[in-house]
């Protein structure tokens, strides 16, 4: 098996490794910047014997070492500059990932696509409309991160391992990200039973600012690790087959009362992509928070004009 991921900077190294170590499949790391995912290849490949993987992280600059990928991911694209508008920002990502997805169905027409380049949930859609692909071949990587955030906040505040908790954060990868208390537990209760509202929604409030917060430490750079384990995991369940339930960003027809929008909600996942979208029960104020992500990502595509 061959997994690509295009773009080489910390979220698509990061990623690349923790895959490698998990043995998943050879690695081709590609990225415009010559030399640039051929050093960071190379770098990881020499930690291989003490990190005890023997599967291939390739560097390249050419798409066509990614032929026959069977899973693509993509990271390519640029982080927000002082002075730049956020629709500046949409609209130079939108260039950069549509002229990725359409080497990815030139090289790899079979592959799934797992979408990590900001602004997340548009971007998916545009990787989805571009690519022609079905639709559960295409899927956001924002919800596994934000439960992740979640589940380490949950735990904190527990004092308990994080093996012991449990987090469904579904929604719009930003602020309009969507929580359920109801489907978070602590060693199998859901949180609503053992800790205050106040508590919950202070947590909800840290994990919806999380990459903020990360930002703000780092002055000059943004979270990386986070996001490469994350896509780590989705690889894996993927690649292993192993029908597992997280949430990722899928294009809607009508679930959740949504339609024509890709945003996040629990999927069951294999190695064919998206093989069930989970139902479940929101409240007046959960479907609203839906609603108004909805109309959000409307808006930005309406100026990609797609």
């Amino acid at each position: 098996m061959k997994i690509s991921v295009i773009g080489s900077g910390n979220v698509g190294a990061t990623a690349a490794l923790f895959m490698a170590v998990k043995e998943l499949a050879k690695i081709v790391l590609v990225d415009v910047v010559e030399g640039l995912p051929q050093g960071k290849a190379l770098d990881m490949m020499q930690a291989s014997p003490l990190s005890r993987f023997d599967n291939v992280i390739m560097g390249s600059n050419d798409y066509g070492d990614t032929a026959g990928s069977e899973l693509v991911v993509i990271t390519a694209g640029l982080a927000r500059k002082p002075g730049m508008s956020r629709l500046d920002l949409l609209r130079k990502n939108a260039t950069i990932v549509r002229s990725v997805v359409e080497e990815v169905v030139k090289y790899s027409p079979q592959a799934k696509i797992v979408m990590v380049t900001n602004p997340l949930d548009v971007m998916t859609y545009l990787a989805f409309k571009v690519s022609g692909f079905k639709r559960e071949k295409v899927l956001g990587m924002g919800g596994v991160l934000d439960s992740s955030r979640f589940r380490y906040f949950l735990a904190e505040e527990m004092k308990v391992p994080v093996r012991e908790t449990s987090a469904l954060v579904i929604g719009m990868h930003s602020e309009l990200m969507l929580p359920l208390p109801e489907h978070c537990t602590v060693s199998g209760k859901p949180i609503p039973e053992i800790i205050s509202r106040e508590q919950i929604d202070n947590l909800i409030n840290r994990t919806r600012k999380a990459g903020a917060e990360i930002v703000g430490f780092l002055k000059t750079g943004s979270a990386y690790v986070a996001p490469a384990a994350s896509i780590a995991e989705m690889a894996e369940i993927i690649v292993r087959d192993k029908k597992e339930i997280l949430p990722a960003s899928v294009y809607l027809q009508g679930e959740y009362g949504l339609e024509g929008i890709c945003i996040g909600v629990p999927v069951r996942l294999g190695k064919e992509g998206v093989e069930e979208i989970i139902p479940l029960d929101l409240n007046s104020e959960e479907k609203a928070t839906l609603h108004k992500a909805e109309a959000e990502i409307k808006e930005a595509l309406k100026n990609l004009g797609i």
